[in-house]
């Protein structure tokens, strides 16, 4: 056989060459779209039908619907966009995918690619050294378009010829006269090549090829088509087995939509791929079961009409898979319970600026874990039951272990980013991202402060009176009162931060903790309650004094970042 490792090694570059080129177009995009990628997305996404069309325009633009949905993963792990908008977007990524097709029928094997190629690399090249970030991603975005062609070029050239290695289409023979058990071989060839390469545009440039060279017939190219609809939600099921569970409902809606279309095509095969043979017969005059260049445009049709009818189909049916996935990836009961983050798991995002977003989405949730803590302090203080105080501050104290690691988590996460490419308010916003996370720890460990204090009261058989008592919920109403107005100031929808409020809410308290401590001594000396208790009703007041000043601290380090 002819066929060295040399050329082997000559198509496997090709195909990286071709892949490398998507992944540089997709990330100059990314990098272009910078953070309005999420208005965008919510603008894009509004509806179901808005969503195909963004999911179809995303991936007709960076020519992998792997990584639109890889992309559609990290997004709703980040909290960028909900389930509900990710499945349209999904839905039009596969139509998205089916260009591929058509750019290789129209160019692929009519023209020299690389004349095209070269001249783009020529334009794009000199703006990759621009000190303009923007010119530099178009320059990037150019530079991977030409990539790609040129990767498809090689591509072409580079897979063994059929009437010099005959060997090579006997191989293939041996499975393509097995009548319908022939379609699911392929149909499992095409997943299985999808799931190595990582990318169904790959593969369907490699089966255009297989085909022009005379290795397999028409239906059997379709089959392997419908398995790279398979294989091309393997991606981003593998990039949603580590993130939180929306990203892996997204991920799964995807599986879930392409299997269903495989079975309903699969039902109907032998009809509908002779569907397509007889209008190619009627419209150009020529089979494709007969002329090997009637099967670019054939493979295009069947791949469209087999994309767009099942989109068609299934728009309709969105909250089924809602619905379906819900069912298939259950929430537990006690996913916070556990240390882990919530959307910063997968990983950084395609670029510095989209992963500041990130982190400040994680931010808010740490935020929202310290607001559990304290209202779990609340429910604390009034709890009579031994066995069930006993359970409440085993979960504080768990919360306290989970916001120690999560405060570590998130800025190791931070530092990562604050390497990247970033701009000057960028950079501002991960440095007040640090002072945050550290203020946020901190009012989790003065959570857990206040639980051990409850815990010495107990322990002591201390209690106060139903006035005492009335002015410690007083004044826990005016600390979650600030953590309320905290949270809303952490989303990172919010474009503007209330200082002033929060300021007020400050100065209340630490004008009831000094009301507070003044009466304390009155008590001490008129004997309303014990020294001991004493201490423990002053140490429960100051604690939540210094909850109020932490909190205040997380807003003013966002004010400066976002001011009013």
């Amino acid at each position: 056989m002819n066929y060295s490792l040399f050329d082997l090694l000559t198509l496997v570059g090709s195909l990286g060459l071709f892949l490398y080129g998507m992944k540089m177009m997709s990330e100059a995009l990314q990098k272009v779209a910078g953070s309005r990628m999420r208005k965008i997305l919510s603008a894009m996404t509004s509806n179901r039908f808005l969503g195909v069309l963004t999911g179809f325009l995303v991936t007709t633009i960076i020519q992998s619907s792997s990584a639109t949905t890889v992309m559609l993963v990290s997004f709703v792990n980040a909290g960028l966009m909900s389930l509900v908008e990710s499945i349209g977007v999904i839905m039009g990524a596969n139509i998205g995918t089916t260009v591929t097709g058509w750019i290789i029928t129209l160019f692929g094997f009519k023209v020299k690619i690389s004349a095209y190629a070269l001249p783009m690399i020529g334009i794009g090249l000199p703006l990759i050294f621009s000190k303009n970030a923007s010119r530099r991603s178009w320059g990037e975005f150019l530079v991977g378009f030409a990539l790609l062609f040129l990767g498809l070029e090689y591509l072409k050239d580079s897979v063994p010829n059929i009437k010099e290695n005959p060997e090579v289409l006997s191989f293939v023979q041996n499975y393509t006269n097995l009548g319908f058990g022939s379609t699911l071989i392929f149909l499992f060839i095409g997943t299985v090549l999808t799931i190595v390469i990582q990318s169904s545009s790959a593969t369907m440039a490699l089966t255009f090829v297989m085909c022009t060279q005379g290795w397999i017939p028409f239906h059997l190219a379709a089959a392997m088509v419908m398995g790279e609809n398979i294989g091309t939600t393997i991606t981003a099921n593998l990039a949603a087995a580590v993130a939180n569970v929306s990203a892996k409902r997204a991920a799964r809606v995807h599986l879930l939509f392409n299997l269903l279309g495989v079975i309903w095509m699969l039902l109907i095969f032998k009809t509908f791929v002779g569907g397509i043979d007889y209008f190619m017969t009627q419209k150009f005059g020529a089979s494709p079961n007969e002329s090997v260049t009637a099967i670019p445009t054939a493979l295009s049709i069947f791949h469209t009409s087999f994309n767009v009818i099942n989109v068609l189909i299934f728009i309709w049916f969105v909250p089924l898979f809602q619905n379906a996935v819900v069912r298939l990836v259950p929430a537990t009961e006690n996913e916070d319970e556990e240390f882990r983050l919530k959307f910063i798991t997968t990983g950084m995002l395609s670029t510095s600026e989209l992963s500041v977003i990130q982190a400040r989405k994680e931010i808010h949730w740490f935020g929202q874990l310290t607001q559990k803590m304290f209202e779990m302090v609340k429910k604390l203080a009034v709890t009579d039951k031994d066995v069930k105080f006993t359970k409440k501050f085993a979960r504080i104290e768990k919360y306290e272990g989970i916001s120690d690691n999560v405060e570590v988590e998130i800025a190791n996460y931070l530092a990562q980013v604050n390497q990247g490419r970033l701009s000057d308010l960028g950079r501002k916003r991960v440095r007040a991202m640090f002072k945050v996370v550290n203020d946020l720890e901190s009012i989790a460990d003065s959570n857990y402060n206040l639980a051990r204090t409850m815990v010495r009261m107990r322990n002591s058989n201390i209690k106060f009176s139903d006035e005492i008592m009335k002015k410690l919920e007083l004044m826990f109403s005016l600390v979650d009162e600030a953590i309320v107005l905290m949270i809303h100031n952490l989303e990172d929808s919010s474009e503007t931060v209330n200082l002033e409020k929060a300021k007020l809410l400050e100065m209340e308290i630490n004008s009831y903790r000094n009301q507070l401590k003044v009466e304390h001594l009155d008590n001490i000396k008129n004997e309303v309650y014990t020294y001991e208790a004493g201490i423990i009703f002053n140490d429960l007041f100051s604690e939540c004094e210094k909850i109020g000043d932490f909190i205040i601290n997380v807003t003013e380090a966002l004010a400066e970042v976002n001011p009013q």
